[in-house]
């Protein structure tokens, strides 16, 4: 096993994804690069379980029937349960562009480089680690 599949094992990733197909092709690559996707078709079906809790990141589509992405990124945030936060969006449209790079680590419009959404989730886990370790560093 390769050393970035090999760091990516515990790594739990949320995926919210109305749309099925999309949903199983975000899961089948995270699985491929060594992640521990879980899914959910809501806002409201992933706020029932603990999974934003434990995950590492989540991928939000913006467009949820229901609560939106944008909507459980910002409940996520106020509440004390901020972590990496993707958006994507089969619409694109300037003000929920502007809102989800404010609130989260990347947003990708579908069709999307599966490449390049594994990169985004790499590059906040690494800004996650190094916020740890300076964190660590400041109470000793």
């Amino acid at each position: 096993m390769n050393a970035a599949l090999a760091s990516n094992q515990h790594l739990t990733i949320v995926v919210v994804e109305d749309d099925a197909g999309m949903s199983k092709a975000i899961v089948r690559l995270l699985r491929a690069a060594g992640f521990q996707p879980v899914s959910f078709a809501s806002a409201e079906e992933l706020l029932k379980t603990d999974a934003a809790d434990s995950a590492a990141c989540l991928v939000l589509d913006i467009h949820l029937p229901g609560l939106s992405g944008l909507e459980l990124g910002r409940f996520l945030v106020t509440s004390g349960r901020a972590k990496p936060l993707i958006f994507i969006t089969g619409q694109d449209e300037p003000s929920l562009r502007d809102e989800a790079r404010l609130l989260g680590r990347a947003y990708f419009r579908k069709p999307f480089e599966g490449k390049a959404l594994l990169e985004a989730i790499r590059a906040a886990q690494l800004d996650l680690r190094r916020a740890n370790e300076d964190r660590a560093v400041l109470r000793r």
